[in-house]
């Protein structure tokens, strides 16, 4: 079962990368970014892309600028995450046959969005838009869009965000923090997927 759950590495390392994504790929989340703005990123993309290429999407997040796109593609990335709506990025992506979710918090970035090619909508900080600001925002986008809640989304609320019209998450402390261990990531990610398979229960 492919859940749509990013994790979000921020601050990892190309030495510590491959145990702590071995361990959120085993317990059952095989979408894993690395933004860019990690120390030496596109290292730690290459060595994930090398072990996981087959069993995980793995990319970039914080994905500013299109010649980033290019430097994601070439260390063996599929998936480009970024906190703005940029259509150049997007296009690049595309372009790269890479999948793209930029950052939306109206209806007119989303819009903007996916006119531009996006794959799925990353409303970000979800913290800001709430759960209510997503249900509306789903009366009016395309049926089957694929949203992921980013920022303010953790196990306690994914019920709620789902029953929204959250599709998924991308998680980001909730799951690694700077100098966390693969077995404190092991634990983590087992906690998220537990509450994400009963919220997704609870609201089908």
């Amino acid at each position: 079962m492919s859940r749509p759950i990013i994790a979000i590495l921020r601050g990892v390392t190309p030495d510590e990368v491959e145990p702590i994504a071995d361990a959120l790929v085993s317990a059952g989340i095989d979408r894993i970014e690395v933004p860019l703005n990690s120390p030496d990123p596109f290292a730690s993309i290459a060595k994930l892309a090398g072990r996981f290429g087959d069993s995980a999407l793995i990319g970039a997040g914080t994905v500013l600028e299109p010649h980033q796109v290019t430097q994601v593609q070439v260390a063996g990335g599929r998936l480009v995450v970024s906190p703005d709506m940029n259509p150049e990025v997007i296009r690049a992506t595309k372009a790269a046959g890479m999948r793209s979710y930029p950052g939306v918090m109206t209806p007119s970035e989303a819009f903007a969005a996916l006119r531009a090619g996006a794959d799925g909508l990353k409303l970000f900080p979800g913290s800001l838009i709430g759960p209510a600001g997503l249900a509306a925002m789903r009366a009016v986008l395309p049926p089957g869009t694929e949203v992921l809640a980013v920022g303010g989304a953790a196990p306690g609320n994914f019920k709620e965000w789902i029953a929204a019209g959250a599709d998924g998450f991308g998680i980001g402390t909730a799951i690694y923090r700077p100098g966390d261990s693969a077995a404190t990531v092991a634990r983590k990610a087992a906690e998220i997927v537990t509450a994400f398979d009963a919220a997704h229960a609870g609201t089908a």
